[in-house]
């Protein structure tokens, strides 16, 4: 039966007091859905990677109570479903199975959930209104054209009223005739892989083009992680709002998990299960004057929380072979600039870090993506007097003062948090901990 929520419940029969779940796709690499599963209280959750000729006789006979399915099966978890949402028979996928007390397999596809939840929220904290307000009868652009975009489109329609246009590379509206032809466009979607870590972070949508569709009021992205996606920080570069599908990904398992768990769950527990993830996943990302204590205090912060620990300078000492003193005075700094960059996307795609950054990070602007994109980035102040140059080529070739006024402003453009030193590097770390709510 349907709940007032529109999600199908199955009460039949009494449930097995020992149930497995778990999530089945191929391949699945890292997934987050085990650490959200036990929160939602739907565990032991386990990770199925399965192979095309392995995956229709577990979905049919294997030992599990309920099921999330992910791509390449979501067509396949439909078909061998015995009772199909509405929502499933529309798209003719389903990324949810459970088996209800007589045995049968039921079909729902908690992502026209998980998206109708986050676009509800980023409508009303974010735009001031509802979803039906104000995007009902309008245009919204959904880019992509597979199982992500028809599940979003659903929603749009189904649920908003909203007039969904699909773009993709080969279809009748393409990339090339945003600009020209959607200007009128009042939310962008984004439900391609383009984005997705590792290949982070990209956009599917340059700037210039984001910048022509003038009516826009927001931007979402169903990619999670990255967890600022290139298209995000495109559009908060042009002062739009924007979110990437952390939100979706969490509120489509609560859905799953009251199909598994057979009761209804508080829908709170979204907001709940993301800021935990967010706290325990997102980066702490240091920068600020040469000498400021950057690695003093990422140390010390990185052994309050348990995480690992990363100096981009040792980091590229170790992957050029040379320190960046030797690499400035050998090569010059241009040189040692290009190692850094890479060296701060390597580590700013992953999650979970504490990252002390060199002194002139700033002065390269793809840098700020790269470290923005998984990172809540922390400015260190201290005055200028206590600053030294010892071992410090850049510093004695220019001078703090100058330094300073060419990189000040940069720092604080780039920062969600600016910390006035506390006088020690054990005390700077629990005031970026309490600042920004970590445990």
């Amino acid at each position: 039966m349907d709940d007032e929520k529109g999600r199908t419940v199955e009460t039949t029969g009494e449930r097995p007091t020992s149930v497995p779940y778990g999530l089945v796709g191929h391949p699945l690499g890292h997934s987050w859905s085990p650490q959200i599963h036990e929160r939602l209280g739907s565990e032991p959750y386990a990770l199925h990677d399965l192979g095309p000729d392995e995956v229709e006789a577990f979905l049919r006979g294997g030992a599990w109570q309920g099921l999330n399915v992910t791509i390449p099966y979501k067509r396949l978890a439909a078909e061998v479903a015995d009772v199909r949402s509405p929502a499933v028979v529309r798209l003719g996928a389903a990324n949810t199975l459970v088996r209800d007390g007589d045995g049968r397999i039921v079909a729902e596809n908690t992502d026209v959930l998980g998206f109708s939840w986050m676009l509800d929220r980023f409508c009303r904290t974010r735009l001031g209104g509802s979803p039906h307000e104000l995007l009902g009868g309008r245009k919204v652009l959904v880019l992509g054209s597979g199982g992500a975009a028809a599940a979003v489109r659903d929603a749009l329609e189904h649920v908003v009223g909203a007039q969904a246009a699909t773009i993709s590379r080969g279809g009748p509206e393409t990339y090339d005739s945003l600009a020209e032809r959607h200007s009128d466009a009042a939310l962008l979607v984004n439900t391609t892989p383009v984005g997705m870590y590792p290949a982070c972070p990209a956009s599917p949508v340059p700037v210039e083009t984001l910048s022509a569709l003038t009516s826009l009021l927001g931007v979402l992205d169903v990619i999670y992680n990255p967890l600022r996606t290139g298209l995000c920080l495109a559009a908060e570069r042009l002062g739009l709002p924007a979110e990437s599908g952390l939100a979706m990904l969490v509120a489509q398992a609560l859905y799953a998990s009251e199909l598994f768990q057979g009761r209804e769950l508080d829908d709170a527990l979204v907001d709940a299960v993301e800021r935990d993830l967010l706290a325990r996943t997102r980066n702490v990302v240091l920068v600020g004057m040469p000498g400021v204590g950057k690695s003093s205090c990422g140390r010390e912060l990185a052994r309050l929380l348990g995480r690992p620990f990363v100096d981009l300078d040792d980091a590229v000492t170790i992957e050029s072979g040379r320190t960046p003193a030797q690499i400035i005075s050998e090569d010059g700094e241009a040189a040692f600039r290009d190692v850094e960059t890479r060296v701060a996307g390597t580590y700013g795609s992953r999650a979970g870090l504490v990252i002390a950054c060199g002194g002139g990070i700033v002065t390269r602007a793809e840098n700020h993506d790269l470290l923005r994109q998984n990172g809540t980035v922390v400015q260190l102040e201290r005055p200028l007097g206590d600053l030294s140059v010892e071992g410090r080529p850049v510093s004695r070739a220019r001078g703090l003062e100058q330094l300073a006024a060419e990189r000040m402003p940069l720092y604080r453009s780039w920062a969600d948090l600016v910390l006035p030193c506390t006088g020690s590097a054990a005390g700077d770390a629990r005031a970026i901990a309490e600042r920004l709510a970590l445990g």
